[in-house]
């Protein structure tokens, strides 16, 4: 039977995840916000696929996505689609980042965000039969960019209080 220090290091990542989503569906009464927010959802899949692939799987991804969706009034799907080809993406190049300093990580986060609010606003203009309007996807991708600093520093934090890890 999984002792309470390996409970605790196999649920960390998906409570992350979960607190990243709720705290990206919390309803903030400025015109427009949820078009623009942060993805956070987005900064812990990126955390822990480069830190603790092993703990985080597909499938947290896509159920954790899609409960986002559903909770959010996005299409459902889409959240899970983008966390699901983030992670399949940076598994491939996983290597490059592991034990790097932060800025290289925060580089590769900056592909990997601009990447995928280009791949949002394109599916959403698809579906809508329409160029949207593409500052929305470029103040997304800068306000997610500059928060991740922030969470990366809270899920390290996390990270090393609760697994010991480095």
């Amino acid at each position: 039977m999984p002792g309470p220090d390996n409970c605790m290091e196999r649920l960390l990542p998906v409570t992350t995840m979960i607190l990243a989503m709720l705290v990206s569906i919390q309803p903030i009464h400025i015109p427009g916000y949820a078009a623009v927010a942060p993805a956070f959802t987005l900064m812990a899949a990126y955390h822990w696929t480069i830190y603790r692939p092993d703990l985080l799987p597909a499938l947290a991804l896509f159920i954790v996505g899609t409960v986002q969706d559903l909770l959010s009034g996005a299409l459902p799907g889409v959240t899970a689609l983008t966390l699901l080809l983030t992670r399949t993406i940076l598994l491939g190049q996983r290597r490059h980042f592991v034990n790097r300093p932060f800025p290289f990580i925060w580089a590769g986060f900056t592909i990997l965000s601009v990447g995928a609010m280009f791949f949002l606003w394109a599916l959403h203009s698809l579906l809508a039969a329409e160029l949207l309007d593409f500052r929305s996807a470029v103040f997304r991708a800068v306000l997610t960019i500059s928060l991740y600093p922030v969470a990366s520093f809270l899920l390290a934090r996390s990270r090393r209080t609760l697994l010991g890890a480095s």
